[in-house]
């Protein structure tokens, strides 16, 4: 099945996580429809979203008026409060939403929106840190997103240690369990490299793997 062309697009609850979330689809061109019980909050985004709405949406009528099966993602992003962020998802589950993605405000509210079937489960705060903490422990190490609880992508700056080197050379699989998917640098940006590809010193190595394989890569590798 190919993929929708133009996917739409709901944001439930426009604090700052959400609201910046309305903001940045909106950039990228994508529909978006701004949802909040409070109205000074949906007209503060009526401007930039597709449409923005004053709504209770663990009310099912509700939700099904406002023909929430059609979106392909709702992203539930309220604030503190767990119960409405829970109801809202188990509603959009049972309503038979395709992609329902909730941001959790910690262990407990992720475990019980796993029971209920979220589809992606998101802790903006806790991510940022580790991506912070990883730049701060290595210069080496520009951007690194967790894919699961194991395996992530790195952006990792080479040094003079494998510049002139070819991927053949580096051989990062066999000797670190991790592989270079892409390589960056001022000029270009090349994905798939083929195994005669030079690296240079300061190019940007797009590295995916088991975040130990990834860690010894950066320690012993560049």
């Amino acid at each position: 099945m190919s993929k929708k062309e133009n996917p739409q697009f709901a944001v439930f609850g426009l604090g700052r996580f959400g609201g910046s979330l309305v903001t940045e689809l909106s950039n990228h061109g994508v529909e978006v429809l701004a949802v909040d019980n409070d109205l000074e909050k949906v007209e503060e985004y009526a401007q930039i979203a597709t449409h923005a709405l004053q709504a209770n949406t663990i009310e099912e009528h509700v939700l099904k008026s406002i023909g929430i099966r059609n979106f392909d993602y709702v992203i539930v992003s309220f604030g503190d409060n767990l119960q409405e962020s829970i109801l809202t998802t188990l509603l959009l589950k049972e309503m038979g939403v395709k992609k329902v993605w909730v941001k959790a405000q910690n262990d407990y509210h992720h475990r019980v929106l796993e029971k209920i079937g979220a589809d992606r489960i998101i802790h903006p705060e806790r991510d940022m840190a580790k991506r912070i903490a990883h730049h701060i422990v290595s210069d080496k190490i520009l951007d690194f997103i967790e894919l699961s609880n194991e395996f992530s992508i790195a952006e990792i700056r080479a040094t003079t240690k494998v510049a002139n080197h070819t991927l053949t050379e580096l051989d990062t699989r066999a000797k670190f369990g991790c592989n270079i998917v892409a390589i960056k640098n001022p000029q270009q940006i090349i994905v798939s490299p083929s195994a005669d590809q030079q690296i240079q010193e300061d190019d940007i190595l797009v590295v995916i793997g088991h975040n130990k394989d990834i860690e010894r890569f950066e320690k012993l590798g560049v």
